[in-house]
């Protein structure tokens, strides 16, 4: 049997399957119902079943969950009762998993391509094979790489993962001999990483200890919508409202969150830094900053009077370090009233908000999103937002800002003595991304080129710079989609010689692929686990296989590795095969003999910290306690005990162990990136398109938005906005995403549209409900006009999520003829990058016009 795109998607088998299960998003009405008392609704009786741990990877809450099983089958998804992090309750992503694990869409079986020619009107032509036949394919084009020494030229891109990734992105490259492992890192928050990290070291997502604060400040993020910990704010933020707590939004759209909150500050994109620097303006002047944490003059009195300097050697800090240096360079004549006239936001709004929420401090918090800094020029931005909680002494205290804290897990065996002269060689190699180049510096922790400039890859292959990579493999990611400037990613991906896919579904990356290896999907089919931090714990979740895979699917952190090892040691190159054994079961001290049992070892042997009593004893895991695996798998979650608070005060891991307002570990990493290419400072920070000259460059501080696009050609600032409903873009495949896309507020079912406020349309001579052409610099896209009343005049809004012509028959308006449903906003988006980080821009970034179309 032969299929080709066309056909090979569509099994009327696995469709009548789906439908009898009542997943198919048909409407047909349950048979068994029942009316809930008094309300004159019916609801759908559930069977008699069980609930069983899992979790959801579908965003970076990484929540746990429960899977309601009956016969085998995944029925119903809710919140883990036991979880400390948002116990019982649920965000709606999660539901849309049930829809995705019985899609009919979903590749069944590995697929080959037989049409040599790449590209986006190219049909692959793709033929059913075995798994045997895909990984001989793939271990023959590994060995082709070691056979002429160019192991540096294979890849791996990592998106979602679970926490054994170290067995395939980590540590598989290297003992192939290649440096290129890639995460989806930098597409998702770097920059917002880099304000705690320059001012406090710390590179990850904070906690935000909300129950017992009482004001917020929403500063680019939508809690309520699309940030970490979704399932925990939606049930908290009504305790706070009824307990009096202040919410205050700063967003230039009206976003769920900013409905319930008290002050609506509608900033213009990327004018953040801006608004930040006026607000530490007025804390200080007003004499509302946290003496206790900051500290105070000698003389008592308050010398921050507005275009004054102060005398440093007056001031006396405590846990901070600069306040006077930052003050000196940069806050002095950054008045509200200076503000005004950039941001958009009135001088007495500026005031009010910055003093109220001094006044409530320190149990007060900044929560930080990437709308404040995911731009060009949003590195200080990210430091301005992130100073303010140490300003009023909020971070490491109740009621504010903390930096949480991981579970101490066991890592892998280290793949070095499995790695032969030529990997050991290879691996030295510059990686694909360009990390480290003079442009790039990436600074995570500090290193130059220590974080990863992922949305870069495509220019690097497109311009063979460093190299062109020839064998990639990549999982649970569909750049080709997400990135920006998405057809650079389709240009680049025609030039790979040979590329796999491991995915539930056919993809936009997944088009350009020579093998499709059909995933598992992680929260039934699998066993998978992930940590996260929120409400001042820590949880760990996993989870069994709960069902029976219902295609030949296989798990390609665990499963895919051990198959391509068979292959490669039957091919003389065993060193991956001799690693893979290495993971013996801890209880038993037996070797893996298959990739399900490699699976099964990985994961406990990196939670045995959590669940055998000798290795949390050792570790100092406090938290739950299990006295076995099996203990540990039937519970499927630990907590950690409650955060202790003020513990990191003056004991922050920074060059001077203090909060830095002025970053003496920022100075140090750009003056390593600048010795690293013989130059200074100065030079290294204009590479990288920041304005910035001297002592400046070691605080938070203004700078102009670098925007791609002139006012006067392109009249509207863009803002691109997550939708409540998005799995991170894998959700667009389930009839309930398209079915419900109106929840988020002026959005259409089953379409797409572009907002704009009604004063900015009447001037166009747009009505609502037209069909629009919507023209960056570097792209453009047909959409419908909906007028939004609470946009900011001279911005534009459009929610991401749409815009496949990929995925499936419900994502795609015509999946066989690849036309899209709707628009993607990435097609238009221009390919720039805040570069201290590596962090693609999404916000704040450039301009489009909008015309009838």
């Amino acid at each position: 049997m032969k299929l080709t795109r066309r056909t090979f998607l569509g099994s009327s088998i696995a469709l009548t399957i789906a439908t009898a299960f009542g997943l198919s998003g048909c409407s047909k009405k349950p048979e068994t119902l029942q009316e809930t008392e008094g309300t004159g609704v019916e609801v759908q009786k559930l069977a008699e079943g069980q609930w069983k741990a899992s979790g959801c990877l579908g965003c970076t809450s990484w929540c746990a969950k429960q899977v309601y099983m009956v016969d085998g089958r995944a029925i119903k998804i809710q919140g883990h009762p036991d979880s400390k992090v948002h116990g019982a309750n649920d965000c709606p992503r999660a539901h849309l998993a049930v829809q995705q694990v019985y899609d009919a869409d979903r590749i069944k079986q590995p697929m080959k391509r037989t049409n040599p020619k790449k590209g986006k009107n190219e049909d692959p032509g793709f033929v059913p094979i075995s798994w045997d036949e895909a990984m001989e394919l793939f271990a023959d084009k590994i060995m082709e790489l070691r056979n002429n020494d160019e192991t540096h030229k294979f890849g791996l891109f990592r998106g979602r993962y679970t926490n054994i990734n170290d067995l395939f992105y980590g540590n598989l490259p290297k003992i192939i001999g290649s440096p290129n492992n890639i995460s989806h890192s930098s597409i998702c928050a770097e920059a917002e990483k880099f304000g705690p990290y320059y001012t406090q070291g710390y590179w990850n997502y904070r906690d935000y200890d909300v129950r017992n604060t009482k004001y917020i400040i929403c500063w680019g993020v939508d809690p309520l919508c699309s940030n970490r910990q979704v399932s925990h704010y939606l049930n908290v933020f009504g305790e706070l409202l009824e307990k009096g707590v202040k919410i205050a939004t700063i967003d230039p759209k009206h976003s769920a969150t900013a409905a319930k909150s008290h002050v609506w500050m509608p900033v213009k994109p990327g004018q953040d830094g801006a608004l930040a620097t006026a607000m530490a303006h007025v804390i200080l002047t007003e004499g509302l900053w946290s003496r206790e944490f900051v500290g105070e003059f000698k003389d008592g009195e308050n010398h921050f009077v507005a275009g004054n300097t102060v005398d440093e050697d007056n001031f006396e800090e405590n846990h901070t370090y600069g306040i006077t240096k930052w003050w000196n360079l940069e806050l002095k004549d950054r008045t509200p009233e200076w503000a005004e006239a950039i941001c958009g936001v009135d001088a007495a709004t500026i005031r009010k908000v910055a003093t109220d929420f001094a006044n409530a401090a320190p149990q007060a918090l900044v929560f930080m999103g990437g709308g404040s800094n995911m731009q060009v020029r949003g590195g200080y931005n990210s430091m301005a937002v992130h100073a303010l909680n140490g300003l009023v002494g909020s971070a490491e205290h109740e009621g504010g800002t903390i930096t949480g804290r991981s579970p101490k897990l066991n890592g892998f065996t280290k793949p070095d003595d499995f790695m032969d002269e030529m990997a050991q060689k290879n691996t030295k190699m510059q990686k694909i991304d360009q990390r480290g180049y003079k442009e790039f510096p990436a600074l995570k922790d500090g290193k130059s080129g220590g974080g990863v400039v992922t949305n870069r890859v495509a220019d690097a292959i497109l311009a063979e710079d460093p190299y062109l990579p020839k064998v990639m493999i990549g999982y649970f990611c569909n750049f080709n989609y997400s990135c920006t400037e998405t057809e650079r990613w389709n240009k680049a991906m025609e030039k790979i010689e040979f590329f796999a896919h491991c995915v539930t579904h056919y993809s936009e990356m997944g088009h350009f692929a020579d093998l499709l290896l059909p995933s598992t999907h992680h929260m039934f089919e699998q066993m998978s686990a992930a940590a996260q931090k929120g409400n001042g714990f820590t949880h760990l979740w996993i989870a069994e296989r709960l069902i029976e895979p219902f295609y030949d699917v296989k798990n390609p952190e665990s499963e895919i590795p051990w198959m391509l090892a068979e292959k490669l040691e039957e091919k003389g190159f065993g060193n991956l095969m001799d690693y893979l054994k290495t993971f013996k079961d801890p209880e038993t001290d037996k070797e893996p003999t298959n990739g399900l049992e490699l699976e099964l070892h990985a994961f406990k042997i990196r939670t045995q910290p959590i669940w055998d009593p000798a290795e949390y004893a050792e570790t100092g895991n406090n938290g739950t306690k299990y006295n076995s695996w099996d203990e540990f798998i039937q519970a499927g979650i630990w907590n950690s005990d409650a955060y202790e608070f003020k513990k990191l005060w003056s004991n922050m891991p920074t060059e001077t162990g203090k909060f830095e307002f002025y970053s003496e570990t920022l100075k140090k990493a750009l003056a390593g990136h600048a010795e690293k290419h013989n130059t200074d400072i100065d030079d290294i920070l204009a590479t990288c398109k920041y304005d910035v000259v001297g002592e400046r460059a070691f605080i938070p501080h203004y700078e102009e938005p670098y925007m791609v696009g002139t006012e006067s050609e392109y009249p509207f600032a863009f803002i691109d906005s997550k939708s409540r409903l998005t799995r991170e873009g894998r959700a667009a495949n389930c009839s309930w995403f398209q079915e419900f896309k109106d929840v988020d507020a002026g959005d259409v079912k089953w379409g797409d549209c572009i907002k704009m406020n009604p004063e900015d349309a009447a001037k166009l001579g747009l009505q609502d409900g037209e069909l629009v052409k919507v023209t960056s610099p570097t792209g453009e896209m047909t959409t419908t006009l909906k007028t939004w009343v609470a946009l900011r005049p001279g911005t534009v809004q459009k929610n991401f999520g749409q815009g496949h012509w990929a995925m499936g028959h419900v994502a795609a308006e015509d999946f066989e003829g690849r036309v899209a449903r709707g628009a993607n906003s990435n097609d238009m988006i221009p390919s720039e990058f805040e570069r201290l980080s590596g962090s693609t821009a999404y916000y704040g970034s450039f301009r489009v016009r909008i015309e009838k179309a």
